[in-house]
């Protein structure tokens, strides 16, 4: 058998980049992915791909701070599979500008996708996890989950929040079979990442090499980005645990750039 056969798993944010990664990667295990983005079309066209390649996959429409259309997509999916097994919340974006000035309604927006998409993700799915006595819970958190950089007050505090939920449901979840950790990448060459790139330099009044050099890579062992194979490794690693010994924890994923 392979390492995820059968088993049901809602990736958010996984019509591309890191999350589309993911999805590929398990259902090439066997597993059935569901892709949940806030783009249907890509979505569907992602699914489509997969099942291209002989796997099943089946794509939702999810704005994961939308807690009625969270609630449905995942509704969507128990209709059509009867569980959830996996749950990767991934979904996130990234905004960067000096405390000073940051607009409240850019760390509003951000903290509502990165922590209310990830707590109404996992509430939705939770009940089923806890009626099938199965559940495999991880949050895409980051190298910020761990540190600070200057520019992302509120993607800092968001991915150190993702940690705290984290430990909560792996408390929680622990009497039902149900598994909670964090997958915290350092950057990963993502459109995501790119974008980042010449807002830094802007802000700083430097150049982009300068940016990824000095910044981004600086405290890295090799100067390596973290590749979205890396960080799906990791991914899959908690969510194909057959035991309950890995829970509550965040692994770093970063070439060094933070060490525990």
């Amino acid at each position: 058998m392979a390492r995820f056969d059968n088993r049901i798993g809602l990736i958010t944010g996984s019509a591309s980049g890191i999350g589309k990664e993911i999805a590929i990667r398990f259902a090439a295990e066997g597993g059935t992915p569901i892709i949940a983005d806030l783009n249907l079309d890509a979505a569907k066209a992602t699914a489509e791909e997969i099942k291209a390649s002989g796997a099943d996959a089946f794509a939702v429409a999810m704005n994961v701070t939308d807690e009625a259309q969270v609630e449905k997509a995942v509704n969507e999916v128990i209709a059509k599979y009867g569980k959830i097994d996996v749950l990767v919340s991934n979904a996130g974006i990234q905004t960067v500008h000096p405390l000073v000035d940051f607009p409240f309604e850019d760390w509003k927006k951000l903290l509502s996708i990165h922590l209310d998409g990830a707590f109404l993700t996992t509430r939705a799915c939770l009940k089923h996890m806890y009626a099938a006595n199965y559940g495999r819970v991880i949050y895409m958190g980051s190298v910020h989950s761990k540190e600070a950089s200057k520019l992302k007050a509120p993607y800092v505090t968001a991915k150190h929040g993702l940690i705290g939920l984290s430990k909560v449901l792996a408390k929680e979840g622990a009497e039902y079979n149900v598994t909670s950790n964090v997958v915290c990448p350092g950057f990963v060459r993502t459109p995501l990442v790119d974008k980042q790139i010449p807002e830094q330099a802007k802000e700083l009044g430097i150049t982009e090499d300068e940016v990824i050099k000095n910044i981004m890579l600086k405290d890295t062992v090799d100067g390596q980005f973290t590749t979205t194979d890396d960080v799906t490794d990791a991914v899959l690693f908690f969510a194909g645990a057959e035991s309950n010994v890995m829970t509550g924890q965040s692994l770093v994923v970063s070439h060094g750039w933070f060490m525990q």
